[in-house]
């Protein structure tokens, strides 16, 4: 139990440490990066996708 205590608040300082970007971004870098998530959630739901077609 006391591993468990200790990850969520090792969890919890690293989601405070980084919860503002020290970096400013640019729209274009902003796009760029939510055309990456997309893609990459694409390309997932591709993999899930094609399993599901093979195993049936």
């Amino acid at each position: 139990m006391n591993t468990v205590r200790r990850l969520r608040a090792t969890i919890a300082e690293i989601n405070r440490r980084y919860q503002t970007p020290r970096i400013a971004m640019s729209p274009a870098v902003r796009l760029s990066l939510m055309a990456l998530r997309v893609y990459l959630l694409f390309l997932v739901g591709l993999m899930i996708y094609r399993f599901v077609v093979l195993v049936s």
